[in-house]
Protein backbone atom coordinates (compact mmCIF):
# COMPACT_ATOMS: atom_id res chain seq x y z
CA UNK A 1 0.00 0.00 0.00
CA UNK A 2 1.34 3.52 -0.68
CA UNK A 3 2.45 5.62 2.07
CA UNK A 4 0.11 8.62 2.59
CA UNK A 5 1.45 12.29 2.92
CA UNK A 6 -0.57 15.40 3.99
CA UNK A 7 -3.83 15.56 5.39
CA UNK A 8 -4.85 12.64 7.71
CA UNK A 9 -7.68 10.19 6.33
CA UNK A 10 -11.17 10.41 8.05
CA UNK A 11 -10.12 7.51 10.67
CA UNK A 12 -6.87 9.55 11.49
CA UNK A 13 -8.77 12.36 12.43
CA UNK A 14 -11.13 10.36 14.54
CA UNK A 15 -8.13 8.44 16.41
CA UNK A 16 -6.91 11.97 17.01
CA UNK A 17 -10.34 13.29 17.91
CA UNK A 18 -10.28 10.80 20.14
CA UNK A 19 -6.78 11.37 22.05
CA UNK A 20 -7.55 14.99 22.22
CA UNK A 21 -11.05 14.33 24.16
CA UNK A 22 -9.56 11.73 26.45
CA UNK A 23 -6.65 14.05 27.67
CA UNK A 24 -9.00 17.26 28.28
CA UNK A 25 -11.61 15.17 30.16
CA UNK A 26 -8.62 13.30 32.21
CA UNK A 27 -7.33 16.90 32.82
CA UNK A 28 -10.66 18.58 33.44
CA UNK A 29 -12.05 15.87 35.81
CA UNK A 30 -8.09 15.78 37.70
CA UNK A 31 -8.64 19.85 38.23
CA UNK A 32 -12.09 19.24 39.31
CA UNK A 33 -11.41 17.12 42.12
CA UNK A 34 -8.38 19.34 43.27
CA UNK A 35 -10.38 22.08 43.30
CA UNK A 36 -12.87 19.89 45.46
CA UNK A 37 -10.40 19.06 47.99
CA UNK A 38 -8.81 22.50 48.28
CA UNK A 39 -13.01 23.90 49.47
CA UNK A 40 -13.41 20.96 51.23
CA UNK A 41 -10.09 21.78 53.37
CA UNK A 42 -10.96 25.67 53.69
CA UNK A 43 -14.64 24.84 55.08
CA UNK A 44 -12.70 21.98 57.37
CA UNK A 45 -10.16 25.18 58.67
CA UNK A 46 -13.18 27.81 58.63
CA UNK A 47 -15.10 25.31 60.65
CA UNK A 48 -12.02 24.64 62.86
CA UNK A 49 -11.77 28.82 63.45
CA UNK A 50 -15.34 29.02 63.98
CA UNK A 51 -15.94 26.43 66.64
CA UNK A 52 -16.39 27.28 70.02
CA UNK A 53 -12.65 25.87 71.83
CA UNK A 54 -12.66 22.69 73.68
CA UNK A 55 -13.10 23.77 77.28
CA UNK A 56 -12.43 21.47 80.70
CA UNK A 57 -15.11 22.03 83.16
CA UNK A 58 -14.91 24.53 85.67
CA UNK A 59 -14.19 23.60 89.02
CA UNK A 60 -17.42 23.75 91.27
CA UNK A 61 -16.85 27.03 93.59
CA UNK A 62 -18.19 26.18 97.21
CA UNK A 63 -16.75 23.89 99.44
CA UNK A 64 -18.91 21.47 101.67
CA UNK A 65 -22.71 21.68 100.52
CA UNK A 66 -23.96 19.63 97.90
CA UNK A 67 -27.02 22.24 97.41
CA UNK A 68 -24.87 25.12 96.76
CA UNK A 69 -22.29 22.66 94.74
CA UNK A 70 -25.60 21.76 92.20
CA UNK A 71 -26.35 25.59 91.64
CA UNK A 72 -23.24 26.32 91.05
CA UNK A 73 -23.54 23.86 88.15
CA UNK A 74 -26.90 24.59 87.30
CA UNK A 75 -25.38 28.25 86.72
CA UNK A 76 -23.12 27.55 84.80
CA UNK A 77 -24.97 25.36 82.44
CA UNK A 78 -27.73 27.86 82.23
CA UNK A 79 -24.70 30.69 80.87
CA UNK A 80 -23.97 28.29 78.42
CA UNK A 81 -20.18 27.24 80.07
CA UNK A 82 -21.08 23.62 80.39
CA UNK A 83 -22.41 21.09 77.88
CA UNK A 84 -25.26 18.27 79.04
CA UNK A 85 -22.67 15.97 79.21
CA UNK A 86 -20.74 17.40 81.62
CA UNK A 87 -23.24 18.67 83.86
CA UNK A 88 -24.33 15.46 84.14
CA UNK A 89 -21.01 13.93 84.99
CA UNK A 90 -20.09 16.77 87.13
CA UNK A 91 -23.76 16.41 89.02
CA UNK A 92 -23.19 12.86 89.65
CA UNK A 93 -19.32 13.12 90.86
CA UNK A 94 -20.63 15.76 93.26
CA UNK A 95 -23.49 13.10 94.79
CA UNK A 96 -21.52 10.41 94.84
CA UNK A 97 -18.40 12.50 95.95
Amino acid sequence: MPQRFGRPGLLGTIARTAVISGTASAVSGRVNRRMADRDMRREMDEQARMAPPMQQAPPVAGGGDRVSQLQALAELKAQGLLTDAEFAAEKARVLNG
